[in-house]
């Protein structure tokens, strides 16, 4: 039936699931002029050939498909009345066709998100005399190119050339290598253009000298401006804000931009919606008109720099603002009671780790729109006002690492919507609120270091994933109400006062990949249902009262052989926001993405403090999902180690000291080939030591002190052995070899008896047997002599005979402690 619309100019089928059994119909349509066919199911290789017909055709949209393979154009390329092709957010690859040259007429093209690579031709560009909107963003171009190929093309005014590299998906970051290189200075040029949109983030600009592109000066109808990622150096340049009065949105983040942050002397008919001058080295104080010059501002992003004072009151007059980002700063002061009354439509507020004082929230705050509210780190004091509770909508509440006193508020509870609460590190006290149990979507949960006490409420059955209540003075059972939470991935209730034994149930938590009971009082054997946790990577149940064996079934355990991505549905999003930014332009409308992050909890925030190699370390982020070990120190566990042990192979830490273990080191610890620390001093541990282990190349810390351990020493000289010092191995008297003292005693002899010199091994045996061949032949010639001669004589042989008794008795005591002197150079010799 479409082949029967020949005078059909307009075509529009976005936004449906049409796949390529369409395409061949369409090639009858020899008069359309517009088809759109974008978000569409369209897979496969580019339509060049079924449309090559379409000879009027002004207008191809063919965006948001999974076409794929190479940009082969060659058939589109004759369509020389062509004004707009739309190819964006497909999977395409390839370098850019020459023949693109060959459409005359084209105004827009847009191969944003592909997967286009090589080189982008300069000669290509300036051929594209007509061109007035140009996107080649997010793409893998490599090379550098020249922005003065862009000078004669007049009617140009969008440029998208932004690279993806270092961008988040999913907590992750992916770059890419030989990235786009943009230079705007290597040679004098004006441009003829004036842009309305700019976007080259990440694109390396003038990647020698870092100076602010100079043909920006000339431009004065900008709308959207982004140089973001890119090492720009010299002052923030209020003058794009002077110049541009139509500039809605500025991004210079994460640049090394310097000096203060200054607004244009003219600027109280600023239309900026968005600016972002975060992670650069601006200093000073913020302009206290800010809020004047810029009232319709709605993201303000000033993170990571070094601005100090107080927040202007200024702020207040922002109504419009729903974004404010001044963490990492050095604010000092209270937060003005005029933002917290005037900016009725904020809903992030991050202000951590500067040097604020005073309450949490003025007691007289109106944001009731707060999502998501982030002070921590700072020197917040008092107990919680009651401004806070206005915001009964929060998502994100972040108080931690302040000086915040008195009891856990209880109106915490009514915050239906929240998802992450985290405040660690003030002096918090009494027991949980019952109503926390309320909180049916929280996620998170951090009260650690504060002054807690009294029991976990046996309401505690939330939908938490990550749970951390280390450092207070916590009491009674862990209750089984913990065992209802299947998605938890942490559980650190370390250093408190819980008792009585390991639960069974904790086998139960299938998603737990980090254990932390350490410092309680817990009694009792170790479960075996503990073996159970198959998915496990740090386990620490040290400074208790338990008593037993290992269970043998510690060696079915992961502790860090299943995959990181394996629990990436465990990783806990809020909301990760994109702020479109919508600007009409002659012909056409182009969507702006300004993104952003509202707030959100990634695997990047998690923190877990876990003691390896003698020393407490926290591990966060990729670190703590790669990391994994086992602490079962300073309890009172008995018998063997079990040889399962040894099969835990991608454990980093093994911490078994201060026990009451007994037997030999099981040999199978040599298949710990990527252990860091073995720690097993202090227990009643026999035998030797397995020569296997100084197979183990990756071990920095190992320590067997004060076991019964006997023999010689492995050839310590080998591998990593080679730098473990007396210190790992004192406290076992029968273990001798280096770096340990003699196997055998080096007492000097008693000075009675003679000493042998030198190692003349020949010369000692010729004295010894001649002595006592005299000696034989004397004795039995005057044995007989004695028979004819008196008594007097006889009593000389008798004494003569007593002294060559006397004689050959020290020869021999001599020749003794002269071998056992050659047996301790045998052993004690370096081996080749």
């Amino acid at each position: 039936m479409l082949s029967r619309l020949g005078n059909l100019e307009q075509l529009g089928l976005s936004l449906n699931q049409l796949n390529r059994s369409i395409l061949p119909y369409l090639g009858a349509l020899s008069s359309l002029k517009s088809l759109d066919l974008s978000g569409n199911n369209l897979e496969g290789c580019l339509p060049s050939k079924e449309l090559a017909n379409l000879s009027k055709l002004e207008v191809l949209d063919l965006g948001y498909n999974q076409l794929n393979g190479s940009l082969f154009l060659q058939d589109l390329c004759n369509l020389e009345n062509l004004q707009e092709l739309d190819l964006r957010r497909n999977e395409l690859e390839g370098s850019l066709p020459p023949c693109l040259s060959n459409l005359s007429s084209l105004q827009l093209l847009d191969l944003s998100e592909n997967r286009l690579s090589g080189q982008i031709s300069s000669s290509l560009i300036s051929s594209l005399t007509m061109i007035r909107f140009l996107s080649l963003s997010y793409n893998r171009f490599e090379g550098s190119l020249s922005f003065s190929s862009f000078a004669n093309l007049s009617k140009l005014e969008v440029v998208e050339l932004s690279v993806l590299n270092g961008t988040h998906v999913d907590g992750d970051v992916i770059t890419y290598p030989n990235q786009l290189e943009v230079e705007t200075e290597s040679t004098p040029w004006v441009p003829k253009f004036q842009l309305e949109v700019l976007h080259l983030s990440n694109c390396n600009i003038n990647k020698l000298t870092g100076t602010i592109p100079s043909f920006l000066s000339t431009q004065y109808d900008l709308i959207s401006l982004d140089l973001s990622h890119n090492n720009m150096k010299g002052n923030f340049p209020s003058w794009l804000l002077e110049n541009n009065k139509r500039l809605k949105m500025l991004d210079v983040g994460s640049n090394s931009l310097a000096g203060s942050f200054h607004l244009p002397p003219h600027s109280n008919n600023l239309t900026a919606l968005f600016l972002d001058v975060s992670s650069n080295h601006i200093s000073g104080q913020l302009p206290e008109n800010i809020g004047l010059c810029l009232p319709n501002l709605r993201y303000l992003n000033m993170s990571i720099n070094a601005l100090h004072g107080s927040i202007p009151l200024s702020m207040g007059n922002m109504s419009e603002l729903f974004s404010l980002d001044l963490s990492r700063n050095n604010f000092s002061g209270e937060i003005p009671e005029q933002l917290a009354m005037g900016c009725i439509s904020l809903e992030t507020l991050k202000l951590s780790n500067n040097r604020l004082q005073g309450p949490v929230l003025p007691t007289h705050s109106n944001l009731t729109q707060l999502q998501y509210l982030y002070l921590d780190g700072n020197g917040f004091t008092g107990r919680i006002s009651a401004g806070l509770f206005k915001s009964t909508h929060l998502w994100i509440l972040d108080v931690g690492k302040n000086n915040i006193s008195g009891r856990l508020p209880a109106q915490i509870g009514n915050f239906s919507e929240l998802k992450w609460l985290s405040m660690p590190g003030n002096y918090l006290e009494g027991p949980i609120p019952t109503e926390y149990c309320k909180l049916s979507l929280l996620s998170f949960l951090d009260l650690s270091q504060n002054g807690i006490f009294g029991p976990i409420p046996s309401c505690f059955d939330l939908s938490l994933k990550f749970l951390h209540l280390q450092g207070n003075e916590l009491t009674g059972l862990l209750p089984t109400a913990l065992s209802k939470i299947s998605s938890l991935v942490t559980l650190d209730v370390s250093d408190n006062y819980f008792s009585r034994n390991i639960p069974n149930w904790i086998g139960t938590l299938q998603n737990l990949r980090f254990l932390l009971l350490g410092g309680n009082n817990l009694q009792g054997h170790i479960p075996m249902q503990l073996c159970q946790l198959k998915n496990v990577s740090i386990l620490d149940i040290s400074h208790n009262n338990l008593s037993g064996p290992i269970p043998p079934c510690f060696g079915n355990m992961t502790f860090g052989r299943a995959r990181i991505t394996d629990f990436s549905t465990f990783v806990f999003y809020p909301w990760s926001a994109t702020a479109g930014l919508d600007i009409e332009l002659p012909g056409y409308r182009i969507e702006v993405s300004v993104p952003f992050i509202r707030g959100r909890m990634t695997k990047s925030e998690e923190e877990v403090e876990f003691i390896t190699k003698k020393r407490s370390e926290t591990y966060k982020g990729d670190v703590l999902y790669l990391m994994s070990g086992v602490d079962l120190s300073w309890n009172q566990l008995t018998g063997e180690i079990p040889p399962e042990i040894g099969y835990l192979t991608a454990t980093h830490a093994l911490n078994l000291s201060h026990n009451q273990l007994s037997g030999p080191i099981p040999e199978t610890f040599s298949n710990l080939k990527q252990i860091e620390s073995l720690d097993l001093s202090h227990n009643r541990l026999s035998g030797e030591i397995p020569p296997q282990l100084t197979e183990l190349y990756t071990l920095s810390t190992f320590t067997v002190a004060y076991n019964n351990l006997s023999g010689v020493l492995p050839d310590m000289m080998k591998g990593q052995f080679s730098t473990f010092g007396e210190t790992s191995y004192e406290g076992n008297p029968l273990l001798c070899g280096p770096p340990l003292k003699s196997c055998f005693s080096t007492s000097p002899l008693p000075p009675s008896m003679p000493t042998m010199a030198g190692d003349k091994d020949d010369g000692n045996d010729i004295i010894f047997y001649a002595c006592f061949s005299v000696s034989c032949t004397m004795s039995f010639l005057l044995f007989i002599a004695l028979l004819y001669i008196n008594c007097y004589w006889r009593g000389l042989y008798f004494y003569f005979v007593d002294a060559c008794i006397d004689s050959c008795y020290y020869f021999a005591l001599d020749s003794y402690y002269f071998a056992l002197d050659n047996l301790r150079k045998v052993f004690t010799r370096p081996r080749a």
